[in-house]
């Protein structure tokens, strides 16, 4: 069950600006918020434990409420800066309290690293923080001066056309440092 409401919340994050752009005319802001909310709350309790995921919940919930209080269209394109921002969260965060969030993802593929490989893996985890921040940057300021057509447009594809390219040029640098030992 928790694999569904997961694969729901991903779909959502996903499908949100496009849901958002074409939505609007058919559903008030107040709705998105309670459908968004009610996956959040289904997911801290039926989810695992994981580092982070009750804070992260809770903090969307709170984001979620606020969306069904206030019916604002301008409050529901805050949600792809809050996603940023629990990304940055996790991942700065496990630079500072470790393992570094690409170490453990590089893990669980080959439990045992070389010490080039730990250094590698933090400083790709510093690359995608400060991904993640300029990432959240764009989107609020796209949020706070931008028609939402533009808006849309980034957060629903550009900003995962740039997570791509991120996976893709990592992908190539870590073939040149596997080359090197």
């Amino acid at each position: 069950m928790s694999r569904l409401i997961g694969l729901g919340l991903l779909l959502a994050g996903l499908l949100y600006p496009f849901a958002v752009y074409f939505g609007m005319e058919h559903f008030a802001p107040w709705q998105f918020g309670l459908l968004l909310g009610s996956l959040w709350l289904a997911r801290a309790l039926t989810g695992e434990r994981k580092p982070g995921s009750l804070w992260m919940a809770g903090a969307a919930i709170v984001f979620c409420l606020l969306l069904a209080l206030f019916d604002s269209p301008l409050l529901l394109r805050w949600y792809p800066v809050l996603i940023s921002g629990f990304m940055l969260v996790l991942f700065s965060l496990s630079l500072k309290y470790g393992p570094p969030m690409v170490e453990r993802l590089a893990r669980l593929r080959e439990p045992e690293l070389p010490d080039i490989a730990i250094r590698y893996t933090r400083k790709v985890t510093v690359a995608w923080s400060v991904f993640f921040f300029c990432n959240g940057l764009c989107a609020a300021l796209l949020t706070l001066w931008a028609p939402l057509d533009w808006w849309m447009l980034y957060t629903g594809l550009i900003s995962y056309g740039l997570i791509g390219l991120m996976f893709a040029i990592e992908w190539l640098i870590r073939q040149r440092v596997r080359g090197r030992t």
